[in-house]
Formats: structure tokens, C-alpha cells, sequence
């Protein structure tokens, strides 16, 4: 079990580490919102791990063989849509500049909807559910019952999340030293700037 525990951790922290698109999102997103927005991202995107692991534990390799003449379409949209998130972010840092007094309003309505948005982008990368099954098919044997499967799903996600709120934080304390309307709007067209380019890079390799 405890093997198990390890193993679901390492794999957990395996798949949120990486710096990538979701990386960058999720840190610009807390600097120029809150960190509640930004932990609201973060763990979605922990969801969209826990699931694909809890399917790789359930079904193998299976899903990642159904997945797989779906890569191309589905690596154009998750491009897609991290240009279309790094333009709204832009637009956003634009429209609190102009109007400091809609920050709040954003503030309020956007965890939820920061959630559903990466928890989306996430589930749209099939590497996920290949990085996941690999690892399973590696581990699993005969002796593997239900609770070792949770136990394996449930650390990938403690570990997915633990590494996603600590960028939100970052993004969070980030904001705070750029406490100016320059520094924020900087830090908004920097980092989405940075979500634009390896969307590009999405699309290359």
C-alpha cells in the first residue's frame, strides 16, 4: 500500500510539474485576479489529472488507445483555446485599467468559471490519460483490488493539487509586488503573451 501511496504521489507531481501552458495560465490568472481565482483554476486542472488517472487505474490502456486518432483535433483545441483565454486575459487587464471598479465584480464571479475553464483545457490534453496508463500498466498487477486504485487515484490528485495551489500562490504574491496598474497590465500581456507561444508550441510538436 504504501508503495502504492508513493507511486500515486510521483505520478502526481510527474504530470503537474512540467512548466507548460496550464503552468503559465494558472500563475497570470491568480497575479491578476486573487488567489481564490487562481486556487479555483489550479484545482481544476488537479480534477482533470484525478479523473484521468482514475480512468487509467480503471481501464488501462484502453481509453488511451480509443484517444489516440483524436490527438491531432484535440491538440488544435486546447491551442485554440489557450489563444482565445490569453486574449480575454489581455482584454480583462485592459477593461480593469479603464474601470478599477469592476475588479471586484470580476472577482466575484470568475472561481467557478476559472475551475470549469482549466478542468476543460486540461481534459482537452490526451497525453494525460497516456502518461497515466503507462505508469498504471507499469504498476498494476493481479494483486491490485479497488482500495489500491484509490489510493493511487487520490495521491495523484493530492499531489497534482498541492503543486497547482503553489502556483497560485506564486501568481498571487506576484500580484502583490506589481501593485501598480503598469506592473499588472505588464504582467497580463507578458504571461499571456507566453500562453500564446506555447500554444504555438502545442501545435509543433
Amino acid at each position: 500500500m504504501n508503495d502504492i501511496l508513493i507511486s500515486g504521489v510521483l505520478a502526481g507531481y510527474g504530470i503537474a510539474m512540467p512548466v507548460g501552458a496550464v503552468t503559465v495560465l494558472i500563475i497570470t490568472l491568480s497575479a491578476q485576479t486573487s488567489f481564490l481565482i487562481g486556487l479555483a483554476g489550479a484545482i481544476g486542472t488537479a480534477t482533470a489529472d484525478g479523473l484521468y488517472a482514475l480512468v487509467a487505474a480503471s481501464t488501462g490502456a484502453a481509453l488511451a488507445g480509443l484517444l489516440r486518432p483524436f490527438a491531432e483535433p484535440m491538440r488544435w483545441a486546447a491551442a485554440a483555446v489557450l489563444v482565445l483565454l490569453a486574449a480575454k486575459g489581455v482584454l480583462d487587464a485592459l477593461r480593469r485599467r479603464r474601470r478599477a471598479a469592476g475588479e471586484e465584480e470580476l472577482r466575484v464571479k470568475r472561481p467557478l468559471r476559472a475551475y470549469l475553464e482549466l478542468l476543460g483545457l486540461t481534459i482537452l490534453n490526451p497525453l494525460t490519460i497516456v502518461y497515466f496508463s503507462a505508469l498504471v500498466l507499469g504498476l498494476r498487477d493481479d494483486t491490485w483490488t479497488l482500495t489500491d486504485s484509490a489510493i493511487f487515484v487520490g495521491a495523484a490528485f493530492a499531489a497534482s493539487a498541492s503543486w497547482q495551489a503553489l502556483l497560485a500562490l506564486g501568481g498571487a504574491l506576484m500580484g502583490r509586488v506589481l501593485t501598480s496598474e503598469k506592473g499588472r497590465l505588464g504582467t497580463a500581456l507578458v504571461g499571456n503573451g507566453v500562453i500564446v507561444l506555447l500554444a504555438g508550441h502545442l501545435l509543433l510538436t
